[in-house]
């Protein structure tokens, strides 16, 4: 779809912005439940680094130690919380991506997905930081809680209302550019494909070739993504779990050069093929609903073969 100083918004409804935030909120729970013994590994890996050293090491120490239902601890928090995110990253990104290619119609177009991706994801954290408190914590502590329904009360009683909040700060320093960076990645992603390797407008491709390609960029997405977020990621796992009191104090303890690979392969092997289903969960949900395959085509390709 040409967009240039095209004002898009005006073809939207409120049908389409539900829709597309229900299509989130489905497609990220259900993906993140599927992930959640990667998430488990990589929780305790960046909780426990001396003991918990390679991937092989955690699962083979976990499965021993705690049994096969270790591998599934925190599922619940992952459905509810990052169902809640979904549906509000996939659908505010839609949202706002409208709103402001209205205001900013000359604007280059990574300024409207660098700012309708961060405008999302501020609402999508508030939403899921309380889950990922309960979730980070019954994953890495065995003994604090069995899942949602106690995890919440004990949180509570312990910490009050703040402990639900404490690491949203280094929370939204890993979804924020990791958010900014996804959608911004898939947005050109989508556009190459098109243009370059297809060679034909989105609507010339089958609904089988059009989900081939939301596929294909939201593992881009996912894979991009995740690297530029990973530091931020293991501070989120430090607070939580108490192994810092503070944001620098947890830079301090981990090392500079650990933040930015503690944890990155187990992260690339979960993130990478999470975001790439939940971006085909989402467009195949939209596409049922009768909705376009998500991602802008910045070139008119008629416009170019003429």
């Amino acid at each position: 779809m040409a967009m240039g100083g095209r004002r898009i918004s005006e073809e939207l409804s409120p049908r389409y912005y539900a829709l597309c935030a229900v299509g989130g909120m489905l497609s990220a729970g259900t993906t993140h439940i599927a992930l959640t013994p990667l998430d488990v590994l990589k929780v305790n890996m960046q909780v426990y680094p001396v003991k918990y050293y390679s991937i092989s090491k955690c699962f083979s120490s976990l499965l021993r130690e705690q049994g096969p239902s270790a591998l599934w601890r925190g599922w619940t928090g992952k459905f509810f919380g990052y169902g809640a995110q979904g549906g509000c990253r996939f659908g505010l990104y839609e949202y706002f991506k409208g709103v402001y290619s209205n205001v900013f119609v000359d604007q280059n177009r990574n300024f409207v997905y660098f700012l309708s991706s961060a405008s999302a994801e501020m609402f999508a954290n508030l939403a899921l930081c309380p889950f990922e408190a309960v979730k980070v914590r019954v994953q890495a502590q065995p003994c604090f809680a069995k899942g949602l329904h106690d995890g919440f009360p004990k949180l509570y009683a312990a910490e009050g209302t703040r402990g639900f909040y404490r690491g949203l700060f280094p929370l939204l320093g890993r979804n924020l550019p990791f958010s900014m960076v996804m959608f911004a990645t898939f947005e050109h992603s989508v556009d190459f494909l098109y243009r370059n390797v297809a060679k034909r407008r989105k609507e010339d491709c089958s609904i089988a070739q059009q989900l081939g390609v939301t596929c294909i960029a939201g593992y881009a997405a996912g894979s991009v993504g995740s690297f530029i977020s990973n530091p931020a990621d293991n501070i989120v796992s430090s607070l939580y779990n108490r192994k810092a009191d503070s944001f620098m104090l947890a830079i301090r303890k981990i090392g500079f050069a650990n933040l930015f690979t503690r944890s990155l392969p187990i992260r690339l092997l979960l993130v990478g093929p999470s975001i790439t289903l939940q971006w085909f969960f989402y467009d195949t949900i939209k596409v049922l609903g009768g909705l376009p395959t998500s991602g802008e085509v910045a070139t008119d390709l008629r416009d170019d073969a003429s």
